[in-house]
């Protein structure tokens, strides 16, 4: 099977953003930090600089990657500070040579310092803004946050797939399965909780700092789910840490945004889901040479036996009584 990218050659993808956006390349390019679509800084012959984003192929639709486009773009018109696509020729999607893509803005910034309150209530109510408009419309083309896609599916392509030792196969089926259960339980304690338009992948890789604050970056997982999908990556450490966390997050969230607190009996479910999904997600793309070479630590028997013993520590956590918020 041809490497989802073999045809990207440095060539091909400064003819694409010539050829496709009218922009002239001074020939100057540099990879930055992706793994499931291909990013590169781009120089022009003004001396500036632009970003081009190139879709890993069959992963998304035409439409969905446009509606992502449109999410961006909307939440920018609003003066939300998320980095979205540049309009060029009249686009903001572009194909060539088999390749969907878009080109972006360059925009720098650090990571953000979550252990600080008043920069996790700034990011709370820029998360709460993002959201306010999240919820006046539903997405037509992209999926949902369900229990399906994100546990069930990628565990059963893993056991599938022969990735999991023989020696520990019993166990991760054992424990996945009882995970998934508890998983289920908790969704079914919190209720009917409302579903919105989400950032989806809101972790501080994905939160540039600057002096004038945080600016959003790459809306290539957004989807429906509920809104404590893009809170709870920002909460980290013990039981008492996250607990001060949560209530300067939600401090500043609550100023632009309704939250239900019953959606915090969600968020370790959340976090055992994008445990199963990220194994099942490297086990998918093991094919792509990128993948082998950055990720050597998986498909070891340590790895397994470590997935195994987080995921009994998810089944422990998923049973101790959620974080506690009060407005």
């Amino acid at each position: 099977m041809a490497a989802p990218y073999a045809a990207l050659t440095p060539d091909a993808l400064l003819d694409a953003v010539e050829s496709c956006c009218g922009l002239r390349c001074d020939g100057r390019l540099q990879g930055l930090n992706s793994y499931e679509n291909r990013v590169y800084q781009i120089w022009l012959d003004d001396g500036s600089s632009v970003v081009a984003k190139f879709y890993r192929p069959q992963r998304w639709s035409t439409a969905a990657i446009q509606e992502e486009h449109d999410y961006a773009l909307e939440l920018a018109a609003r003066e939300i500070p998320v980095v979205a696509p540049l309009r060029l020729l009249g686009r903001t999607r572009h194909e060539h040579a088999g390749f969907q893509f878009a080109v972006y803005p360059r925009r720098g910034g650090r990571t953000p310092e979550l252990g600080d309150p008043d920069t996790l209530q700034w990011l709370g109510r820029f998360i709460a803004r993002i959201h306010a408009v999240g919820a006046l419309q539903r997405f037509a083309h992209r999926p949902a946050l369900d229990i399906d896609s994100f546990g069930w599916e990628p565990s059963q392509f893993v056991l599938d797939s022969g990735f999991v030792p023989e020696d520990l196969q019993a166990a991760y089926s054992s424990v996945v399965a009882d995970v998934l259960e508890r998983v289920e339980r908790r969704w079914a304690d919190a209720g009917t909780t409302r579903s919105l338009r989400l950032h989806g992948d809101c972790h501080a890789g994905n939160i540039l700092w600057t002096d004038d604050g945080p600016h959003f970056v790459d809306l290539d997982d957004a989807r429906m789910g509920p809104a404590v999908q893009d809170l709870w990556m920002c909460l980290s450490g013990d039981r008492a840490a996250q607990q001060l966390q949560l209530a300067a997050l939600l401090e500043g969230y609550c100023e632009f945004h309704d939250f239900d607190p019953a959606e915090l009996l969600l968020i370790e479910a959340l976090r055992t889901l994008r445990i199963v999904q990220y194994a099942g997600w490297l086990a998918r793309r093991w094919d792509d040479p990128a993948f082998p070479a950055s990720f050597p630590f998986f498909n070891t028997q340590r790895y397994w036996q470590d997935h195994v013993l987080s995921l009994r520590e998810q089944a422990a956590a998923l049973e101790e009584p959620p974080l506690q918020w009060r407005r």
